[in-house]
């Protein structure tokens, strides 16, 4: 048969090519914020959190974990002293004391121990040594206040002031400033009484000063528990 002329297009084998469609670029998902610690299961109720704390406890971090986990109990920080800790801790929902406490009626949570510390003048001879031992401090006035919590210290040699003793702490290291004695207190009472004209040192084989949280037997609350977990580093998912 003849060709007519005309040349004929053949699809290539396999079918026509069809236009692939064109896809959108899916958006970039936003990082999903982290989800607030979930809440206890009991009823949300407003109330108040009493926490104690003796001079020198530093409970900032623990507080900061209670706000965010227990935003609708509002924890109130109360100031108490060593020497009345015991009655204080009747009129609290827990506190953070020190020991030695012995009292059956109360659960008692040691936390940390505190290192001891000779606080002095800025002029004394004392402070030239990076770290000190009782056996440095022969001879040296050791001023004791009537709020100390470390409890009597044998140090050979040492002398005793010849004035009264002194009520708190805080009058105790201003008296040592002037050059007039020593103070050994925990490391926190030194912080916490910082002065310009006074520093201190580690006193090595010193007298620990050990904190404790505790609480009366009779009230162990929920809410008691969930301070006490957040204390010894339990999440919110965590099983007491």
């Amino acid at each position: 048969m003849a060709n007519s002329g005309r040349s004929r297009h053949r699809a290539p084998m396999g079918g026509p090519v069809r236009a692939k469609k064109h896809q959108p670029t899916k958006p970039a998902r936003t990082p999903k914020k982290p989800a607030p610690d979930p809440v206890p299961a009991r009823a949300l109720q407003p109330r108040v959190f009493r926490l104690g704390a003796v001079p020198g406890a530093t409970p900032g971090k623990w507080i900061d974990t209670w706000n965010r986990r227990m935003p609708h109990v509002t924890l109130e920080l109360v100031p108490i002293d060593a020497a009345t800790q015991r009655a204080a801790i009747d009129e609290l929902d827990a506190a953070l004391i020190r020991l030695p406490l012995n009292d059956e009626s109360l659960h008692l949570i040691p936390l940390y121990d505190e290192m001891p510390v000779v606080v002095a003048s800025k002029e004394s001879h004392l402070l030239a040594a990076d770290e000190l031992e009782l056996a440095d401090l022969a001879g040296e006035v050791l001023i004791t206040p009537l709020d100390d919590v470390l409890g009597p210290l044998y140090i050979p040699s040492i002398q005793t002031p010849r004035f009264a003793p002194l009520a708190t702490t805080g009058e105790a290291i201003a008296t040592a400033a002037s050059g007039a004695g020593i103070v050994i207190v925990p490391m926190s009472l030194a912080r916490m009484h910082q002065r310009k004209d006074a520093d201190y040192r580690p006193l090595r084989d010193g007298p620990t000063s050990t904190v404790a949280i505790a609480w009366p037997r009779e009230h162990t609350t929920e809410d008691v528990e969930t301070f006490v977990g957040i204390v010894r580093g339990r999440t919110s998912n965590s099983s007491r």
